[in-house]
């Protein structure tokens, strides 16, 4: 290890030992540790059927978490494991299997667009103004 992460070590330990002597404002940076790593879990949940890095997402929240309270460095350890299970198991799978996968995620991803009233949008802009486009929901 060079000198200059030494250095940022050194700096984090001291930095934490002063957060660690006052306990009202390390309950209020472990409340917004808490709150920001919720965030952005749920922003990942989301995004997980989306093209993109809703997995990445999760798990950085997750390591948000995991920097300030044990019970999530465990779920981030199983969460991860479960991951890697699954993975593995769809990677060996015949290339139809993947292929209903690929579908099956496609048709989660429309689904959700239009009942968000994404589809009925775009629709618009290209001058398809067809009610079934429009999302059911009425608040939409």
């Amino acid at each position: 290890m060079d000198s200059r992460h030494r250095g940022l070590i050194v700096r984090y330990r001291s930095w934490r030992a002063d957060l660690e002597s006052k306990p009202a404002t390390l309950r209020i940076f472990r409340m917004m540790v808490g709150i920001i790593g919720t965030i952005v879990v749920c922003i990942g949940i989301v995004a997980i059927p989306y093209p993109g890095p809703g997995w990445l997402i999760v798990f950085t929240g997750l390591g948000i978490l995991a920097s300030e309270f044990d019970w999530a460095q465990s779920v981030l350890h199983w969460v991860r494991g479960k991951y890697e299970i699954v993975m593995g198991w769809y990677l060996r799978q015949s290339l139809l299997v993947r292929g209903f996968g690929a579908l099956f995620t496609c048709a989660v991803v429309v689904l959700t667009l239009w009942l968000l009233g994404a589809v009925g949008m775009v629709a618009r802009w290209v001058g398809l103004d067809q009610s079934w486009l429009q999302s059911p929901l009425p608040w939409l």
